[in-house]
């Protein structure tokens, strides 16, 4: 899941410091307390923000409102978003625009680089829009991405979020050739909600791109979301599709409708259901399974990728 989500709006019934992590109503009522997050303040978080405008950048964080930003850029972590901040494709979830991009910015992958210095980054998370319109969706500006900041930070691991590039495998090779610590590609739902989720994605072809990762030898990663209307059963399906398909990481979120106009929220699950999805997803032998209501594609990545990077 490319941390889709809820937008940052302190309501007025909450208690100063709090915010509600979804902002429009539901068939689903009031929103339950574990979706409550922190106001973003501090140092860190003010350091982070003038990196990012420094370097004419965008992160998912902000252009998908993350619930988690106060969190993560208060622990000086953010998710860097390149190719613009416009996408080609209308997911029923997502709170990036949608549109025709503007042209290719060839000089962004020295200046993420330099970002990922500034912040002084061990682990860098680096996702994208889609840009179906260009004829390698974007790989080698990815892949490029990729070689300057290992040039600039050795040291620094370098995690990526990729689109599926429209199953053009030759594009793909590009990405993993460049050989980042783990690649990351978000199946989002189940097969049966694909059509109102995710209309230009195939369920099939996210799986084989996850699939050739492994076989290239990557350290592979997906996330999903839920309370989109799947049933427990269904998302047990999907993590034995991606178990299946040699996916190592997992990431499972609650779904939250950013605005009215995108699809609306089918249920909030329980912490205790992001438990137990977790408990299965260990039992089939996912290296890491990280669950919860507030969890996201990158966030906590560095804790999660721990074990399978040395």
């Amino acid at each position: 899941m490319n941390d889709k989500g809820a937008a940052d709006i302190l309501l007025p019934e909450k208690r100063a410091g709090e915010l509600d992590a979804s902002v429009c109503g539901s068939r689903t009522g009031q929103k339950p307390e574990w979706l409550k997050v922190r106001l973003p303040t501090g140092d860190a978080y003010q350091h982070l923000k003038q990196v990012i405008v420094d370097n004419n950048l965008h992160t998912v964080c902000e252009s998908a409102a993350c619930p988690n930003r106060g969190e993560c850029w208060s622990r000086s972590t953010a998710t860097i978003m390149i190719l613009g901040n416009i996408c080609t494709r209308s997911c029923g979830f997502c709170n990036v625009m949608t549109g025709r991009p503007s042209e290719l910015d060839y000089e962004e992958p020295q200046r993420v680089a330099q970002a990922v210095e500034r912040m002084q980054l061990r682990h860098a998370v680096i996702t994208s829009v889609n840009r179906d319109e260009l004829e390698d969706g974007g790989a080698a500006i990815w892949a490029e991405t990729i070689r300057q900041v290992r040039a600039r930070c050795p040291e620094t691991r370098v995690e990526v979020l990729i689109p599926d590039f429209c199953g053009s495998w030759q594009a793909l090779q590009l990405v993993l050739e460049a050989r980042p610590d783990v690649l990351n590609h978000n199946i989002e739902t189940v097969p049966r909600l694909y059509m109102k989720v995710r209309p230009q994605g195939k369920f099939t072809r996210s799986l084989e791109l996850i699939r050739r990762a492994k076989l290239a030898g990557l350290t592979t990663k997906s996330g999903l979301m839920v309370g989109l209307g799947e049933t427990d059963d269904e998302v047990l399906a999907v993590l034995a599709s991606l178990k299946a398909a040699g996916c190592d990481l997992v990431t499972i979120g609650q779904y939250m409708q950013p605005t009215a106009r995108h699809l609306p929220v089918a249920r909030f699950v329980t912490p205790e259901t992001f438990e137990r999805l977790r408990r299965s997803g260990m039992a089939m032998g996912f290296a890491n399974v990280f669950s919860g209501p507030l969890v996201r594609s990158s966030y906590h990545a560095e804790e999660q990728a721990q074990a399978l990077l040395p």
